[in-house]
C-alpha cells in the first residue's frame, strides 16, 4: 500500500521546525563568536547548512568550544 505524504506530516513537520530552530541558532551563535577566524567561520557555516540536522549539532558541540 502506498501511503502519501500527508500521512507522514505529524513526523515531517517537528523534524523541520527542530531543524530551521538549529540552523537558526547555530548560525546566530557562529556570526557572534569572535574567537574564530574567517576561514573558520566559512567552515562551520558550510558544515552547519549542508549537514541538515546534525551540522549544527556537531558546531553547537565542538565549535562552541572555541568560544
Amino acid at each position: 500500500m502506498m501511503q502519501t505524504i500527508s500521512d507522514y506530516l505529524p513526523i515531517l513537520i517537528p523534524l523541520f521546525i527542530l531543524q530551521l530552530v538549529l540552523l537558526v541558532t547555530a548560525i546566530i551563535h557562529l556570526s557572534k563568536n569572535d574567537r574564530l577566524t574567517q576561514q573558520n567561520k566559512i567552515i562551520w557555516a558550510l558544515v552547519i547548512v549542508f549537514i541538515n540536522i546534525i551540522g549544527p549539532i556537531i558546531y553547537l558541540v565542538f565549535g562552541r568550544k572555541e568560544d
